[in-house]
């Protein structure tokens, strides 16, 4: 019982730090990879390093292309960035 009682603030450290942290992590990258799996033509992107387009073409090899002021680029899916694209395809809230 005493070593029970030795380990008992390690168990509730791991504990907390798996629902605060790694748990929410886990469900963020699932989120992230269903958003880049449901891309399709025509959505308006914005990449993690911040350039705005549309979706062109979408490649089997987890690559697509997008359109931008500057002309056509080809990016990996894991580049788009989910809350800014999702911020940019947000209805906009009446004043």
């Amino acid at each position: 019982m005493e070593i029970l009682n030795q380990f008992a603030p390690f168990i509730l450290i791991f504990a907390v730090m798996y629902f605060f942290m790694i748990r929410p992590q886990i469900k963020k990258q699932k989120q992230e990879k269903k958003f880049a799996s449901e891309l399709k033509k025509g959505d308006k992107v914005v990449t993690k390093s911040g350039m705005h387009g549309k979706v062109l073409d979408l490649n089997d090899d987890n690559t697509c292309v997008i359109e931008t002021m500057a002309g056509k680029i080809k990016f990996d899916r894991s580049a788009i960035s989910m809350e800014m694209s999702l911020r940019l395809n947000a209805p906009e809230k009446k004043k």
